[in-house]
């Protein structure tokens, strides 16, 4: 949407940013030796002065514990001390694996200087963005509207900054800031524009609060809008279009999607809800030899390019969370559960269309990984692994060609690097390598001259040796905190896994994480909780949370046919419809009718790096609709399908797994 809305004030103080640097972008089993412990956040040293931060239970909040910035949690409290005041807000959000977060933190909010301003001229709150995904939609919402205002060119990521009126309303925002003016390049330092804000804001108040009001219209305008059509009207053709859709953004060369040869380095995301569709619609059996062909290219193009490529850890298994570049090379090194989650999902359906060995190993590798490195004592799974240690972003991952020569015998130094790359030159910030394989798993073989089984375990034996020795550096911090959401994302994918693969370790796996969940994140009136760390469980839970929990619920029955699974779906499926559905337009909405009120409620229909909740819900409905023999399930999944019809019509290929819900309606239904 194009706003043109003429906002003085904004465009006043835009004059002052020079050039602000980016932030993370926004889209955004191989045995080893026994790792060190991870990182993790710790409780508050009680010996240093701490703000409120440290009564929270997020470990990304609880980094921020000691800060001098007298920062306080999302809530009440905040809002009523600007208002007392007569403050405006400054809103930091981000999360504990996002390397610019930490960047800005240490930057300036340990600063004392900057802390002090900050402290005597505004209202700092700090919010995780992994806990509160509604307070971040709705002012990365403001930020991205702003940045069309003002035509600066600028998009959206984290940390967000944004500085606000004292009853939320957004007036002026950006990413990461650098502390000083000239700290990095030529841009505006955050002190200069902290002290530009109050002088505006102390000036010319009145002026700001019409700005900030014609904003918050603009972002209920664009999160609030339905996204139906006059013409309400789904047929099958939708499913060809949304597939001739993601064959126009595909990469020919590299897989994925969205490149374009005008920016080839876009940041490139694993975007597994297209891979999901492209599965779903192989497996109908319904497509023409010429689609077939094209499906089969894209799926199988993409996941072999992201299987070779650096976003994969070669060594310790599993994705991380996006490739700077085209070519699936130099990954952002955080690694985050919902992404190996999906993925764990997608390859190990792959396999079951394609027979291809690599794409198992692929998954048993990934599901190695989480098993070490991102599952509790009692089987939940833990959010996100760090991009940095020791304050530099993928130093755990990278290697020196020469501390590999060391590790290894000639030999077995020679077939590494030969397979993956080291003799080509640095590929990482010009002295490191990201190891990442230079050619297919097929090609090498043939290059070695050595059977492909022979290849993989000669590799096998050399990653077990490199593997021990990383896991003997400063790992990066682990975001300890359980998420409802994305633990039903990772059930799925180890129920997919186990049934696919007739693995009954990974069946084990996810039946351990869905118990946790529904004992420790399961109210006794059957209400979710979004987060669990600390010990307890907080937060009211989102549409996310249900319907991703479900999905991994149902995968769990699928895969062992125990009725307790289904029942504990369609009883939280139940409690969903109760709470999220909206009478008016059909599908559901992303907070409870009872939720907190803030700017907008929003229900985003589109499907990016994960799913959109409306998306999975049609699915579920449509899963539970067939096994429970309820056909008010398969109308209430059609309304859902129905009530993105606008946004399926104008892109299909923005909702790739709500046309798989389509497709699974369609296959339950029409003879």
């Amino acid at each position: 949407m194009l706003f043109t809305m003429p906002l003085r004030f904004l465009r006043a103080l835009t004059l002052v940013l020079l050039l602000q640097p980016a932030g993370c972008s926004q889209n955004l089993a191989v045995e080893s030796a026994e790792p060190q412990p991870a990182t993790e956040a710790q409780p508050p040293n009680k010996e240093k002065p701490t703000n409120r931060l440290a009564k929270e239970t997020s470990p990304y909040l609880l980094l921020h514990a000691h800060n001098p910035v007298d920062w306080y949690p999302w809530g009440d409290e905040a809002f009523a001390k600007a208002k007392a005041e007569g403050k405006a807000i400054f809103l930091s959000v981000g999360y504990s694996s996002c390397h610019w977060c930490h960047v800005m933190e240490r930057e300036s909010f340990v600063d004392e200087e900057i802390a002090a301003y900050m402290n005597e001229h505004f209202v700092c709150i700090k919010v995780d963005r992994e806990e509160r995904p509604d307070v971040d939609s709705i002012y990365m919402t403001s930020v991205q509207i702003y940045n069309q205002v003002t035509g600066n060119g600028r998009g959206g990521g984290w940390p967000m900054s944004v500085f606000m009126t004292p009853d939320a309303k957004p007036f002026f925002g950006g990413t990461y800031f650098p502390a000083r003016d000239g700290d990095r390049g030529a841009g505006t330092g955050f002190f200069t524009l902290l002290k530009r804000v109050q002088e505006f804001w102390s000036t010319q108040r009145e002026a700001i609060e019409r700005d900030a009001e014609s904003i918050t219209q603009l972002v209920k305008q664009e999160l609030d809008r339905p996204r139906t059509s006059a013409d309400s009207t789904i047929d099958p053709t939708i499913l060809d279009q949304a597939l001739q859709s993601l064959a126009d953004q595909y990469d020919p060369e590299y897989g994925g999607f969205g490149f374009t040869p005008t920016n080839p380095n876009r940041p490139k995301f694993p975007e597994p809800p297209n891979l999901d569709f492209l599965i779903h619609r192989l497996q109908s059996g319904k497509l023409s030899e010429a689609d077939t062909a094209t499906a089969t290219k894209l799926l199988v193009g993409t996941l072999e390019r992201m299987e070779m490529g650096g976003i994969r850890d070669h060594l310790g298994g599993g994705f991380h969370r996006y490739s700077v570049d085209r070519f699936w090379r130099i990954p952002h090194f955080e690694k985050m559960l919902y992404d190996n989650g999906q993925l764990t999902s997608v390859y190990a359906e792959a396999y079951a269309l394609t027979g291809r060995e690599d794409f198992k190993r692929v998954v048993d590798e990934m599901l190695a990984f989480v098993g070490r490195e991102m599952t509790d004592e009692r089987g939940a799974f833990v959010s996100a692994l760090d991009a940095e240690s020791e304050d530099e972003e993928g130093k755990f991952y990278r290697w020196e060609k020469a501390e590999v020569e060391k590790l290894l015998v000639p030999a077995e130094f020679k077939l590494f690097a030969q397979v993956y790359g080291l003799n080509a030159e640095p590929n990482f910030d010009g002295a490191y390598y990201a190891p990442q394989l230079s050619r297919t798993p097929k090609e090498l073989a043939e290059q070695t001259g050595m059977s492909a089984t022979d290849l993989e375990q000669a590799l096998t034996r050399i990653r077990k040796q490199l593997l021990a020795a990383r896991d003997q550096r400063p790992r990066p911090l682990t975001d300890t905190k359980i998420l409802t959401s994305w633990n039903g994302l990772m059930i799925r994918g180890f129920a997919d896994a186990g049934r696919i693969l007739r693995n009954e370790s990974y069946l084990t796996a996810a039946s351990r994480a869905a118990e946790f969940v529904l004992a420790e994140l399961r109210t006794e009136d059957g209400r979710l909780e979004r987060t669990y760390g600390q010990g307890k469980s907080a937060l009211n839970a989102y549409l996310d949370d249900y319907a991703f929990l479900t999905d991994g619920l149902i995968a769990l029955h699928r895969a062992t046919g125990d009725e307790k699974w289904l029942q504990a779906a369609a009883d939280l499926t139940a409690k969903q419809m109760e709470l999220f559905w909206d009478e008016k337009n059909g599908g559901f909405y992303f907070t409870s009718g009872d939720h907190e009120t803030l700017l907008a409620r929003g229900r985003d229909p589109v499907d990016g790096v994960e799913p959109a909740g409306n998306s999975v819900a049609a699915s579920n409905l449509v899963y539970l609709g067939t096994a429970l023999d309820k056909p008010e399930y398969l109308e209430r999944a059609k309304q859902t399908v129905d009530s993105a019809a606008g946004l399926l019509q104008q892109a299909p290929g923005a909702a790739p797994r709500l046309c798989v819900a389509y497709q699974a309606w369609l296959e339950a239904t029409v003879p």
